[in-house]
């Protein structure tokens, strides 16, 4: 049966067409409203609504790629009529304007071949709704059609572009219409020569193999037929781009190709598949060794069949493909097959495991997926920022690293000489916390070394455990009595600080499995254990063991903490004790490490035994968390001593409350001949942690002295 003709123009596309959804129709009516000579591409638009259609697309999406066409010939119309369309059809067409940022990329820092994969990520971490990754292949198929007639410099580029991007997601998506027809035309527009040549070969020899099928298909299917199989057989056709790919992989000259001349059956289900594998296999002797089990070992896309090659008709090789209806759609459409556009409907397992690798770093979605439909917006590999150098190189991080981070990614020797950073040309602190597709620069001294400051948690310089390694490599480098003496300086400055009471601290290095005070010290300067940990089990340590209700040594009024009120979740009814090594408080981000006959350990998340024992045991660490009745809040008086200025107060209070605690008193006096100032506030805090930080926050303030907590007596 003939072909019907392709429309010419959108007004033929809706004539076929007939009805159509309301939003479809509006953006159809749109594109005829347009000035003549219209500006749009009309036959290329009329080839991505009939590819989208192919791939099972909504009207929403068909409209959505009308709609970007014309917001990017008339700017002003979608200024007008943008914001007026529904939420998700503004942001699928958003979602097409930012995968221009990564055309853009491509375009002024072409990747080597095989070097594109950061740009694919970025693109699928930067586009909010999968289905606008299917609009980008469609029209990137319809382009390449059209290219013939362009100049051959924009058809290169077109081909580089399409061989680097989209043929890569159409192959990890499993659309394989699409994904083999633009390897094809790409190839035909990079390697024009080698392209005719296996070209012209393939049509020396069509008559043959034609006849050489047809002869195939019938013996074939009488054999099927006397088996009691039902099936459906067709000629496979060849692409000549992967007939150069397995010429160029197994060395093999176009003549020793078995699988030129190929056959696909397609039957009702798997238990056929086998039958008819076996039916083939009586019928005409297989070549070893070319034997495929693609239903019981799919491939890392999904892609499911049977394939083997055997000597046919005439003593010639013969590829049989075998594989059910469900299989060859699937095969052919990929993802589109299996997306749900409509609400309701159960979970689909099998797209779930096909997408898997574009969701791999979502929080998990549960059991019932019914909403899909209304998430379409899917926030894809959230847990990860997809960053830029300046020269257009892509750099993913974990989400919440810092541009820090993101200095010590591109180099060690970057990170360690970084002062400052630029993102998207505006200058930020070092702490700033990038987003997917912000272009960050590094400004660096010509010399330059780390910070101790930076390996500080309450800073937040750092948040990426590779990066704080090469700090810490970087202090281990210098001479061991310095860090020793830092080590010492950190611990009696947090002790001072805390208005803690000098204790014994022979038996301190214990509690985080160090032998000695000196490895207790050094692991201090390197960042390993904070002071407030340190100071934490000093706190304890200070307490009459006998005498448990009697109030802490360090505070006036308080609340000591009910470990016997603390509730953790997630662990059932085992046995939980607070590790002696870090002491975690309420509100400190936890781990459990399971002891022999001690039942569940709780440490802090960031505590340095707790990494030794993981590395040691990794299966004996669980997810555990504070119940709700750990929270217990309680008062404590710290003094604060600066110069004057205008603000001080101001600024110091402001402090006081983004960390979450709360004022209950304060005062303050002036010494005018030194120009001096003190103040003193009566806080209720969290716990331990939350002061260490709070008054390290306040004596970063400019003109600030010193801040520390009041002991008693």
């Amino acid at each position: 049966m003939a072909q019907a003709a392709k429309p010419a123009n959108l007004a033929q596309w809706r004539d076929r067409a007939g009805a159509l959804p309301p939003l479809l129709d509006e953006a159809l009516q749109a594109c005829a409203a347009q000035p003549a000579p219209p500006q749009l591409p009309e036959a290329q638009c009329c080839d991505v609504l009939d590819l989208l259609g192919m791939l099972g697309c909504d009207a929403q999406t068909q409209a959505a790629a009308l709609w970007f066409e014309l917001a990017r010939v008339d700017p002003a119309l979608w200024a007008a009529r943008g914001p007026k369309l529904p939420p998700e059809l503004q942001r699928l067409v958003a979602g097409q304007q930012a995968a221009e940022q990564v055309w853009a990329l491509h375009a002024q820092h072409a990747p080597p071949e095989g070097a594109a994969e950061g740009l694919r990520r970025l693109l699928l971490a930067i586009v909010r709704d999968l289905r606008v990754v299917f609009v980008l292949l469609a029209r990137q198929l319809a382009r390449m059609r059209a290219a013939a007639a362009w100049p051959e410099s924009q058809r290169a580029a077109l081909a580089r572009l399409t061989r680097d991007i989209h043929v890569p997601l159409a192959n990890r998506l499993g659309i394989w219409q699409l994904k083999w027809e633009m390897e094809d035309l790409a190839f035909r527009f990079l390697q024009p020569e080698v392209y005719q040549r296996i070209a012209k070969l393939l049509d020396e020899r069509r008559a043959d193999r034609e006849e050489f099928i047809r002869d195939s298909l019938a013996e074939l299917q009488q054999v099927l037929d006397a088996a009691g199989i039902r099936a459906e057989l067709a000629g496979r056709p060849k692409h000549i781009y992967s007939i150069w790919k397995k010429m160029q992989r197994k060395a093999l000259d176009f003549s020793d190709l078995y699988d030129i001349r190929a056959v696909r059956v397609l039957v009702d289900n798997v238990t056929d598949c086998y039958a008819t594998l076996g039916v083939v296999h009586a019928r005409w002797p297989h070549l070893p060794g070319e034997f495929d089990d693609y239903i019981a070992r799919p491939k890392a896309n999904g892609y499911r069949s049977l394939h083997t090659a055997v000597i046919g008709p005439a003593g010639k090789t013969l590829e049989v493909q075998i594989r059910t209806h469900e299989m060859h759609y699937a095969n052919e459409l990929g993802v589109a097959a299996h997306w749900r556009y409509k609400e309701g409907g159960s979970g689909d397992a099998e797209f779930e495991a096909k997408i898997a690798w574009m969701r791999k770093l979502l929080e998990p979605r549960g059991a019932d997926d019914s909403g899909l439909a209304a998430d379409l917006q899917a926030e894809l590999l959230e847990d990860r920022v997809y960053l830029l150098t300046p020269k257009g190189e892509v750099f993913d991080l974990a989400r919440g690293a810092t541009v820090l981070d993101f200095a010590y990614l591109v180099h060690t020797e970057v990170g360690h000489r970084c002062r400052g950073a630029k993102v998207n040309g505006r200058i930020v602190p070092l702490t700033f916390q990038p987003q997917s597709g912000d272009r960050v620069e590094i400004l660096t001294a010509k010399v330059g070394e780390p910070s101790r400051d930076w390996l500080s948690p309450h800073h937040g310089y750092l948040n990426t455990a590779r990066a704080k390694d090469k700090v810490r490599a970087w202090f281990r480098r210098i001479a061991h009595d310095a860090n020793l003496a830092v080590g010492r300086s950190m611990l009696e400055r947090e002790l001072k600080r805390l208005a803690l009471p000098t204790v014994d601290v022979a038996r301190l290095p214990a509690h985080f499995h160090l032998q000695t005070h000196d490895e207790l010290l050094i692991a201090l300067a390197l960042g390993e254990i904070s002071p407030g940990q340190v100071a934490r089990v000093l706190q304890e340590a200070a307490q009459p063991p006998a005498a448990p209700e009697a109030a802490p040594a360090a505070t006036a009024r308080p609340a000591k903490l009910d470990h016997g009120a603390l509730s953790i979740e997630g662990i059932g009814n085992l046995l939980t004790t607070l590790a002696r090594c870090c002491q975690p408080l309420p509100g400190d981000p936890v781990r459990g490490f399971i002891t022999k006959g001690r039942g569940v350990s709780v440490h802090r998340a960031d505590c340095g035994s707790l990494a030794r024992l993981a590395r040691r045991d990794p299966d004996r660490v669980i997810e555990v968390s504070w119940g709700s009745a750990a929270s217990q809040p309680y008062e404590v008086d710290i003094e604060l001593r600066g110069y004057d200025r205008k603000g001080l107060q101001k600024d110091v209070t402001s402090v006081i409350s983004n960390l979450g605690t709360h004022i209950i008193a304060s005062s303050s006096r002036m010494f005018a001949h030194t120009g001096e100032v003190e103040m003193r506030f009566t806080l209720r805090v969290r716990d331990f942690e939350q002061l260490s930080t709070l008054l390290g926050k306040l004596l970063a303030l400019p003109n600030v002295i010193d801040a520390r907590r009041v002991g008693v007596g």
